[in-house]
């Protein structure tokens, strides 16, 4: 049985306008130019979406245009994490999940919790969440790393825990966890620049950044090297390692709005304290846009 997150997904941004309002038209554009060019799934209200400054209303309509674009073309996850598990499973609890397909759920951000209280976290959310759910682990963002056998004891005791976006960065974390999930548990790299080396050793694909602004070269990529073709994919990988670490060097998502720019898919706005690139950073990516576009 094919994993329904297997293969290339994308964390999308949200459009912003002049006034800082919400782009509709350019947000519909971007799935649409997401799902034309071969990309498996999107991931609404992600980090890269700026979704912590979004009121619950702007959620609401920024998911509603999405799944009305989308018409469930591809699977559909929303982004479902924070410190709080209680107020986690209240917002799953209020959530229309009509269309929704899995639900992103970070670790506890600040609170640094234990390795236990990490499981017993999940174990709540796993319990209210409908659909299933993607583990989510970026200590570079959250000041607490989950260890590969605390996210295999997850999955093992949460059967709707289905798959991991790993972004530690640890590759032997990465191979411990593909050598001891049970079966149908999923490794998906949390970054562009590791989704290669991670599919490599057993992973399934990537949720990526990077595809808002160059989803046919992403999702051939990841195409690719999920049917073995490593020669093919790594001249991919070459053509855009650049690219990927441009886009994160003042951080995301301001890299790759200002990459979209370029392209010419939405206006450079984003929202504080996310802060704009600066013009030498800008001039940089365009260049490099340059030779991949």
């Amino acid at each position: 049985m094919t994993h329904p997150f297997k293969g290339a997904g994308v964390a999308l941004v949200t459009p912003f306008k002049e006034d800082s309002s919400i782009d509709f038209n350019a947000l519909e554009n971007l799935v649409e130019d997401q799902i034309s060019n071969g990309m498996d799934y999107l991931v609404a209200l992600g980090t890269t979406a700026e979704t912590p400054t979004l009121s619950v209303q702007e959620q609401k309509e920024v998911v509603a245009c999405i799944k009305a674009k989308n018409g469930k073309r591809v699977p559909l996850v929303l982004g479902m994490g924070g410190n709080d598990p209680y107020k986690i499973m209240q917002t799953i609890q209020a959530t229309d999940f009509t269309d929704v397909d899995g639900i992103l759920s970070v670790t506890p951000y600040y609170n640094k919790p234990s390795q236990k209280g990490l499981i017993e976290h999940y174990k709540l959310v796993c319990r209210t969440s409908p659909v299933p759910v993607i583990l989510y682990n970026v200590p570079s963002r959250t000041g607490i790393n989950m260890d590969g056998s605390t996210s295999v004891e997850i999955a093992k005791t949460c059967p709707n825990a289905i798959a991991i976006k790993e972004a530690s960065g640890i590759s032997s974390q990465v191979s411990r966890m593909v050598k001891h999930g049970p079966e149908g548990f999923g490794v998906i790299s949390g970054d562009d620049v590791l989704a290669l080396p991670i599919i490599a050793v057993g992973g399934i694909g990537v949720i990526s950044v990077v595809a808002n602004v160059l989803p046919g070269k992403l999702s051939q990529l990841i195409h690719l090297s999920n049917e073995g073709k490593f020669a093919e994919a790594r001249e991919l990988h070459l053509q855009m390692i650049d690219f990927f670490k441009l886009l994160f060097r003042e951080g995301n998502p301001g890299g790759v709005k200002a990459a979209m720019e370029v392209a010419g898919k939405l206006k450079n706005i984003v929202r504080l304290p996310v802060y704009p690139i600066s013009k030498k950073l800008y001039g940089q990516i365009e260049a490099e846009l340059k030779t991949l576009i």
